[in-house]
C-alpha cells in the first residue's frame, strides 16, 4: 500500500484496498474485551469499542469498561469521552468509528471493533450511510408527549404503520430510534429500512473477519452473567446507579441497563435482593437479543467458550480464524 498521510485520504483511497478490520461480537459476559486485548496484542492492533453505553462518562461499573490497566495494554477508542446528558445515536456511532478505522490503519495497526450493541456493528461494517436529515425539534415534542401519555407501544404501533420491518427490528425500550425512524420518514418521505436498502447497493470498504463470542451451553452464559451482576455489586455498583439516576441523563444513557434497575429501590419502593435479581433477569433477556441479532449474520465465526479447555486454547483458536 502506498503511504497515505491522514484519515482523509485514506478514504479517497479506500476502493483501491479495502480496509482490513476484526469483529469481536457477542452477548454479555463473554469475555469480549479480555480476548480482543490478547488478539490485539498478537496481531500489533488497535481496539474501537462497539458498546452504545460505554461512550458516557461515569458509567463505568455498569457497562463493564475495560479497566485502566486493560486500557493501558492496547490503545482503545470510543469510551469514556461523552457527557451523560448529551445524546449519541448510531450515526453519530459510524462516523467515528469510522475515522478511528482510517487512523489506525494508516499507522500500520489493525482496528478491532469489540462490543455487543449489534446496531453499531452492522451498521459500520455493512457501511450504512444514514439520512443527513437533521431532527425536527417541534415534530420531537410531539413524539416524546406521545411516549409519554401513550407509551412506546404507541410509537412503535405509529411507525408499524409505514414501516413494518423496522418496527420488528426495534425493541420497545429503544424509543430514541423510533422516533429518529419516525422523523425521517416525516422529513423525506422515506422510510429508515428503505435509507438502508439503498445504503446496502455501495461499495463495502472493509474486508472484515467477525468472531462471535458465546456459550453453547446457555446455563453457563447465565451463570456468568449472574456472577459478574455480583462483582459490580461488590466494585460499588449502588452508588453509581445513584449518582447516574440523580444526574440530567439523555434518553440514550438512560436506555443503559444496570442503572434504571435500581430506581425502585433506590426510591424505597423495593428491596435490594429484588432489584439485583430484576437486573439478573433484564440482562440474561438482553444476551438473548444479543445471540438473535449476531445469529443473523452468516459472516459470524461463532467460538464457543465453554469448547475449550482453558484461555489458551481458547486463544489460539481465535487467532487461527484471522486471515486475511
Amino acid at each position: 500500500m502506498s503511504e497515505i498521510t491522514n484519515s482523509a485520504d485514506y478514504a479517497h483511497n479506500y476502493k483501491k484496498e479495502k480496509i482490513n478490520v476484526v469483529a469481536i461480537v457477542g452477548p454479555t459476559a463473554c469475555c469480549k474485551t479480555k480476548i480482543a486485548i490478547e488478539l490485539a496484542k498478537l496481531l500489533d492492533g488497535e481496539i474501537v469499542s462497539a458498546d452504545s453505553m460505554q461512550v458516557y462518562k461515569g458509567m463505568d461499573i455498569g457497562t463493564a469498561k475495560p479497566t485502566a490497566a486493560e486500557m493501558g495494554e492496547v490503545p482503545h477508542h470510543l469510551i469514556d469521552f461523552l457527557e451523560i446528558d448529551k445524546e449519541f445515536s448510531v450515526a453519530d456511532y459510524v462516523k467515528m468509528a469510522k475515522e478511528c478505522i482510517f487512523e489506525i490503519t494508516n499507522r500500520g495497526k489493525l482496528p478491532f471493533i469489540v462490543g455487543g450493541t449489534g446496531l453499531y456493528v452492522s451498521s459500520l461494517l455493512n457501511n450504512i450511510n444514514f439520512a443527513e436529515q437533521k431532527p425536527d425539534l417541534e415534530l420531537r415534542k410531539i413524539l416524546i408527549k406521545k411516549l409519554e401519555n401513550e407509551g412506546a407501544d404507541s410509537l412503535l404501533a405509529e411507525l408499524a404503520s409505514f414501516d413494518e420491518k423496522m418496527a420488528k427490528r426495534l425493541h420497545p425500550n429503544d424509543t430514541l430510534r423510533i422516533i429518529r425512524a419516525i422523523e425521517i420518514y416525516k422529513a423525506t418521505g422515506i422510510t429508515m429500512t428503505e435509507h438502508i436498502e439503498r445504503s446496502k447497493n455501495e461499495e463495502p470498504i472493509y474486508n472484515s473477519v467477525i468472531l462471535g463470542l458465546s456459550y453453547r451451553n446457555r446455563e453457563l452464559l447465565y451463570d456468568q452473567i449472574n456472577k459478574r451482576v455480583d462483582k459490580m455489586l461488590d466494585a460499588g455498583l449502588i452508588d453509581e446507579a445513584q449518582r447516574v439516576l440523580a444526574s440530567d441523563c439523555s434518553k440514550t444513557a438512560m436506555n443503559a441497563i444496570c442503572y434504571k434497575e435500581f430506581a425502585s429501590y433506590i426510591n424505597g419502593q423495593c428491596d435490594l435482593g429484588a432489584a439485583v435479581e430484576n437486573l439478573k433477569q433484564q440482562t440474561r433477556r438482553y444476551a438473548k437479543r444479543q445471540i438473535t441479532w449476531f445469529r443473523k449474520d452468516a459472516r459470524v465465526n461463532w467460538v464457543f467458550i465453554d469448547d475449550y479447555f482453558d484461555f489458551e486454547e481458547l486463544l489460539r483458536v481465535c487467532a487461527g480464524i484471522i486471515k486475511f
